[in-house]
């Protein structure tokens, strides 16, 4: 599978990650440098699709910016009230992770360092890190700032060098010039690629080849398979499938029975298969903001003025991307960490804040019951080209009238910043409001 560095002479030789060299292991070493970082499989000089991923990227930049903090825990996120947006592996072997409450993970471990994140600052370090990616294949797809997809077909020519050959190359630049690290899974597509990204963080090089597949797979759990969330995995759970294997033995038509579309796509993922393409043009599915109270706050009137200014950031975020989207989706948490989330889908799409700001209001009525919230949200999804967006509104006779006083705002901010103008209804909710944090959106 992976870290392999014995083999057949009929075995491609092993790559040494530290130095690139190409040659026959000694001690299971690189016989160049010494170094033990070998990878050597099968198939290595045959496969092309990879899954890149930045090791513990936020909190890898903030070590890398402040050396003192190279041997302590760090966690990434907002304050006692909020959650962590990511933490370093010293952290996480105490039991910290990703989306955990603050509070939970400062129990676990209490001499962790806390630092805000820096969007600005980590956005800038991903444009970078994409940069070098494109450099290496224009098939790159984003799935997060830190992490993407890669298909390095045809490559060879170009960069004098195998796929397998050129990644390694690239994790090394990105150590040396960058400060960060990397974990890169290789194999014949996508979903066993992020599949081998995770297996050997950080600084990790995974190989799953076509071969092999299949019994890779048989004996991992089925939580492994994307789109295959807690709930679904209960309902697999409960018709006592726990592994891919069992899933291996069953007939496809009998999963497409009992489970839909979903059951198709359980098929083919269990053997290995999937014929997605890498896809460079996938973009952002939905727009997106949040905000975490540092009290829990109910009641309507206290709710709506947040809501509003959530609303106005996206559709700010929309009209700089040149973008609207049809369906408004309200996001709350509850005391007890409860996530709800109602969506309405508009008749056209939209970038307006006033109309996001509408739907979303008549979706927060209903759940503004009396019950204590510690998070809301709002975000567009569906997303379309802006020329598309906003047409006349002949049911409405005052969204005529409420968008050319929006597109008014907006250039009165353009050039005197976002807080030249605010509606009494935000301006009520800055004065007022219990304070919070905003959420990456």
């Amino acid at each position: 599978m992976t870290e392999n560095p014995g083999g057949t002479p009929a075995h491609p030789l092993p790559l040494c990650r530290d130095c690139g060299a190409r040659a026959p292991a000694r001690r299971d070493r690189c016989a160049r440098c010494g170094s033990p970082r070998l990878v050597a499989h099968p198939e290595l000089d045959r496969l092309a699709i990879a899954h890149i991923d930045c090791d513990a990227f936020f909190a890898a930049i903030e070590k890398r910016d402040n050396p003192q903090l190279r041997d302590l825990p760090v966690i990434v996120g907002g304050g006692r009230r909020g959650v962590v947006s990511t933490c370093c592996y010293i952290a996480r072997i105490h039991g910290v992770r990703s989306a955990m409450p603050m509070f939970k993970a400062l129990e676990a471990c209490p001499d962790a360092v806390v630092i805000k994140p820096n969007l600005a600052k980590y956005s800038e370090v991903g444009r970078q890190v994409r940069e070098r990616m494109l450099a290496l294949t224009p098939l790159v797809e984003p799935v997060s700032i830190d992490e993407a997809f890669l298909d390095l077909t045809g490559t060879q020519r170009l960069h004098r060098a195998s796929p397998a050959e050129t990644l390694a190359a690239f994790a090394r630049a990105l150590e040396a010039d960058l400060g960060i690290s990397a974990s890169i899974g290789l194999a014949p597509n996508k979903f066993l690629a992020k599949i081998a990204s995770d297996l050997d963080k950080p600084r990790g090089f995974s190989v799953i080849g076509a071969a092999e597949a299949r019994a890779f797979l048989a004996e991992r759990p089925v939580g492994i398979i994307w789109g295959i969330g807690k709930v679904f995995q209960a309902k697999l759970a409960a018709d006592g499938i726990r592994t891919i294997g069992q899933l291996q033995a069953m007939d496809p038509t009998d999963l497409l029975r009992r489970y839909g579309a979903l059951g198709q796509r359980l098929a083919r993922l269990a053997t290995g298969a999937d014929d997605r393409p890498v896809s460079p043009d996938r973009g952002a599915k939905s727009i997106s903001a949040e905000t975490t109270f540092d009290t829990d706050i109910a009641g309507l009137d206290r709710l709506r003025p947040i809501l509003r200014e959530l609303s106005e950031k996206v559709s700010q975020r929309l009209k700089r991307a040149g973008l609207g989207g049809r369906t408004v989706t309200l996001k709350l948490k509850t005391a007890d960490f409860r996530i709800l989330t109602r969506s309405r889908q508009l008749a056209d799409p939209t970038q307006l804040a006033d109309r996001i700001f509408r739907a979303g209001d008549d979706l927060l009525g209903p759940e503004a019951d009396g019950r204590r919230f510690r998070l809301i949200g709002i975000g567009v999804g569906e997303l379309a080209d802006a020329g598309s967006a906003d047409p006349g509104d002949l049911l409405d006779a005052g969204a005529g009238r409420r968008a050319r006083a929006e597109q008014a705002m907006d250039k009165v901010r353009d050039r005197f910043g976002t807080e030249a103008v605010e509606l009494g209804l935000v301006h009520a909710s800055r004065a007022r409001r219990t304070p919070g944090r905003p959420d990456e959106a």
